[in-house]
């Protein structure tokens, strides 16, 4: 009967080793999966990020040349160490599809033949016209008037000559020639959308105006005409309006239709009312907005889905 006994222990006892070998086995399979699963998903990720920045930097650079586009998308790839990953990028009129592949090494899974996965990640960036943006100047062009790029055009800031009294210079910070210049010389600080209701500043500030766009000219760094650098200040965002409120003398209020990028060509002497430049087409930091913004030349890049 103890024979029958030990017997028992030792079939108990090689089942037992058994069972744990097979338990082991399982729970390092598991550890295998959780890490090659892991690392899968973090090469995704980041590499799906890679397409989405390289896609929003590039398509900034449709407005100038594909020559631009694709240098950017490069430079972002090399950021990531994603420039072997690169392996399409197709350029439209307003969007661009970066495509990005790549394989992946397991761990685990070399212990039956896989060495890698491949992945796969692309993103699509659309230009949209502009509908809000913070930074804009307190000057404007009235929707009616046909924007050339290219072409020179001159902003007047002085009434002058004219009946109207006014040329589309805008009160973004309240009246008086101070806040003007300010928001001239920086940028107003706040959001403006289309849709806006904002009222002009009246009197004669052609010597603020002098100032602010004096400034601006001699704070940018690039020669004349070079207006593709993003950190030139002669670049001004300006509103694009249609009239709202006007006496028989006065245009009081304007509405907000849109946004175009102008660019100065030239300083403002102590004779000048008005600002010389051309309008030109850019991509900003501003959002599409929800009131179907007017086209003029001013985009905002968002993912398309």
């Amino acid at each position: 009967m103890g024979s029958f006994y030990k017997k028992m222990k030792k079939s108990e006892d090689g089942n037992a080793i058994i069972l744990m070998a097979l338990a082991m086995s399982a729970m390092i399979a598991m550890v295998g999966l959780v890490i090659d699963g892991g690392n899968l998903f973090v090469s995704k990720s980041h590499l799906q990020k890679t397409a989405n920045a390289a896609a929003l930097s590039g398509a900034q650079e449709i407005v100038n040349s594909e020559a631009n586009v694709n240098e950017v998308v490069n430079q972002i790839l090399a950021s990531h160490d994603e420039v072997e990953s690169l392996s399409q990028v197709n350029m439209e009129t307003s969007q661009l599809h970066v495509e990005l592949a790549k394989d992946v090494p397991l761990f685990f899974a070399t212990l039956f033949g896989i060495d890698s996965i491949p992945i796969e990640a692309d993103a699509k960036a659309g230009l949209n016209p502009m509908g809000e943006a913070k930074g804009a100047v307190p000057l404007g062009i009235d929707e009616s008037v046909e924007l050339v790029n290219g072409q020179t055009y001159e902003l007047k800031v002085d009434a002058g000559d004219s009946v109207s009294g006014n040329f589309g210079v805008l009160a973004l910070e309240g009246p008086g020639a101070k806040t003007y210049e300010d928001s001239l010389t920086y940028g107003f600080d706040e959001d403006l959308k289309v849709g806006d209701i904002v009222n002009t500043q009246t009197g004669n500030i052609a010597g603020a105006t002098r100032s602010g766009i004096n400034y601006r000219i001699s704070n940018c760094p690039y020669p004349d005409g070079e207006y593709q650098h993003r950190d030139c200040p002669r670049v001004m965002l300006v509103v694009v309006y249609k009239p709202y409120e006007q006496t028989s003398n006065q245009m009081k209020k304007v509405k907000i239709t849109g946004f175009a990028y102008f660019y100065i060509t030239q300083p403002m002497s102590n004779t000048d009312d008005s600002v010389k430049g051309i309008f030109i087409k850019r991509t900003g930091p501003g959002i599409t907005g929800e009131n179907s913004p007017a086209d003029r030349g001013a985009y905002a890049i968002k993912l398309v889905e």
